[in-house]
C-alpha cells in the first residue's frame, strides 16, 4: 500500500511540473494543462511495447518506474507507460505527434494524479 502510495506521489510531482498550454479565445487567454497518459482501453502488450519504445530509442528518463527504482510496478503497465508517455512528450515539444506511441496513448486535460 505505501508503494502505491508513494508510486502516486511521485507520479502526481512529475507531471504537474508540465508548463501549461496556453491560447488565444475571444481575446482573452485561457490555459489549459495537458498530460499524455496510455488508453485505457490500449492492449496491455501494445503498451509494453510502446513503453519499451519510449525508454530505449525514445529517450524518455525511465529510472523511477524500472526495476529497482522507487516508482518500479510490473503489475501496472497504464501507470508504468503513462509515466514514461509523459516524459517524452515533455521532452519533444508536447506536441500531438509527441503523444501517439502507436495510437496506446493520448492528451488528457485531466490531471492523472487525481484518478
Amino acid at each position: 500500500m505505501t508503494h502505491n502510495l508513494f508510486f502516486s506521489l511521485v507520479l502526481y510531482l512529475s507531471l504537474v511540473s508540465l508548463p501549461p498550454l496556453m491560447a488565444q479565445k475571444g481575446g482573452g487567454t485561457v490555459v489549459t494543462e495537458l498530460w499524455c497518459v496510455a488508453k485505457n482501453n490500449a492492449d496491455d502488450a501494445a503498451l509494453q511495447g510502446a513503453l519499451d519504445w519510449a525508454c530505449g530509442q525514445g529517450g524518455a528518463d525511465c529510472t523511477r518506474i524500472q526495476q529497482g527504482g522507487p516508482c518500479y510496478d510490473p503489475s501496472d503497465v497504464q501507470k508504468t507507460a503513462s509515466y514514461a508517455f509523459n516524459d517524452y512528450y515533455l521532452k519533444h515539444g508536447m506536441t500531438d505527434d509527441a503523444c501517439s506511441f502507436s495510437n496506446t496513448a493520448a492528451l488528457t486535460s485531466l490531471n492523472p494524479s487525481e484518478f
